[in-house]
């Protein structure tokens, strides 16, 4: 007599865990801004994508030694497009506060969602995206005006978030997710370290440091990526994508909590905007597939 095998249950439900997630991620930032003056943005980046790969290689072990060309030559450029936008990210977040930070980089795989599409709502969330981006360019004169090179670095890593996203998808197609991750962060971490150990991130690293950058590594990689490809089993893509539309909003809560930073009404009102357009873009573009943020 045959039985049905029971269904796959998660430990946490899928709608908590995305929410959890998110959450992670950008309390993780708020905690690495917070190593930014001892170690500085490449040494916090080296910290986290060096930990990450560690944690990541040790509970995947991928098989390095039996990758195929074809194999490598996925995982490698995904591995180098991770690590240059960790690199940006964290270099935008040491100029400009946390929830501006993430809101221009989500103007990056906001257009991935929409390129190449001729429907009138689609363009309508990309017009919402820009007037954000707008409204958080630094313009002469504007007292209030962000730092202009903070801003564009910003925006380089949402363009490398959706070159990540086109690559991710390539290198999952032929590596499990666990394997295509821990891979591509080891090559993330080649990128990094070198800006860290040039920076002085061995000179000053001490233990309690290191426990911080672990705690960073977790936070900011271990825990979301565990959290979200719990999720991923459960969920639509477009549910997914809508409850990743609250970055912004949680990482300038975060940002506010934790970093104590201030943001302007217009600020807000920008923030809002691509929050926004970031759901509604989930709601109403065809063919949504999210990728899980590494």
């Amino acid at each position: 007599m045959n039985h049905a095998e029971p269904p796959h249950r998660s430990l946490v439900p899928p709608i908590p865990a995305v929410i959890i997630s998110v959450v992670s991620v950008q309390g993780g930032a708020a905690f690495a801004k917070g190593l930014f003056p001892a170690v500085g943005t490449a040494g916090t980046a080296g910290l986290r994508i060096g930990l990450s790969a560690l944690m990541l290689l040790a509970v995947f072990r991928p098989a390095l030694g039996r990758l195929t060309r074809a194999q490598w030559s996925a995982v490698i450029p995904y591995g180098l497009v991770l690590g240059v936008m960790n690199l940006s990210f964290y270099a935008a977040l040491g100029r400009i506060p946390l929830g501006l930070a993430v809101t221009l980089e989500f103007a990056g795989p906001l257009g991935l969602a929409v390129v190449g599409s001729r429907r009138f709502a689609d363009w309508m969330w990309v017009g919402l995206a820009g007037v954000g981006v707008v409204l958080i360019t630094p313009w002469q004169g504007n007292a209030q005006a962000v730092d202009p090179l903070g801003v564009l670095l910003a925006l380089v890593a949402g363009g490398l978030w959706a070159a990540y996203i086109v690559i991710g998808r390539r290198a999952s197609k032929v590596l499990p997710a666990g394997e295509s991750v821990a891979t591509g962060m080891l090559f993330a971490a080649l990128v990094v370290l070198p800006f860290s150990f040039s920076g002085g991130l061995v000179e000053n690293l001490t233990p309690m440091l290191f426990v911080q950058g672990l705690a960073v590594a977790l936070l900011s990689s271990a825990v979301p990526f565990t959290l979200e490809m719990m999720a991923l089993r459960v969920l639509p893509a477009r549910t997914f994508g809508i409850l990743m539309s609250m970055e912004p909003a949680v990482a300038a809560l975060c940002g506010l909590m934790f970093l104590h930073e201030q943001l302007t009404p217009t600020q807000w009102l920008a923030l809002l905007c691509v929050s926004a357009a970031s759901a509604g873009t989930a709601l109403t573009v065809r063919n949504l597939s999210p990728a899980v943020e590494a």
